[in-house]
């Protein structure tokens, strides 16, 4: 399994997708692109493009970030939280952030949650995750 983009071996069951399944930067990506008015994930990188089939959630997040840089927008910070019993984040949460600091140069702050057994996520069958991200104008001041 991935998530925040990082493997996580003792995790035999994890999200499964179009792409990795990584569910930490699939919100990071809808964060950038809704931000910078470019759509959402799917959208952009649809079922339907055999191209993005089991992509690297990693690959995704750096065609976002160009697609993001060509429409004229640069990245301040990312704040995302993983909603969900395991993987245990708290552990691996600054490897995390450090990771996509390095590969893709943007500051991304991760936090997680349970929901005390509530819900699909509360029960373990799945996770969630919600990104806010804010973007700025090279140059603009105001």
């Amino acid at each position: 399994m991935h998530i925040a983009g990082l493997n996580w071996p003792e995790e035999k069951d994890g999200p499964e997708g179009h792409s990795d399944g990584d569910v930490v930067l699939h919100a990071v990506c809808d964060a950038l692109l809704s931000a910078a008015a470019l759509g959402d994930l799917g959208s952009n990188f649809g079922t339907s493009d055999p191209q993005w089939a089991g992509a690297d959630s990693d690959a995704l997040l750096a065609e976002t970030l160009r697609r993001v840089k060509d429409a004229g927008w640069s990245v301040g910070n990312v704040a995302v939280q993983l909603i969900g019993n395991r993987p245990r984040l708290g552990s691996r949460r600054a490897e995390a952030e450090e990771g996509l600091a390095e590969r893709h140069g943007i500051k991304v702050a991760i936090s997680a949650t349970t929901t005390d057994g509530l819900g699909l996520t509360g029960r373990g069958e799945g996770l969630a995750a919600v990104a806010t991200a804010l973007l700025v104008r090279p140059g603009h001041v105001g």
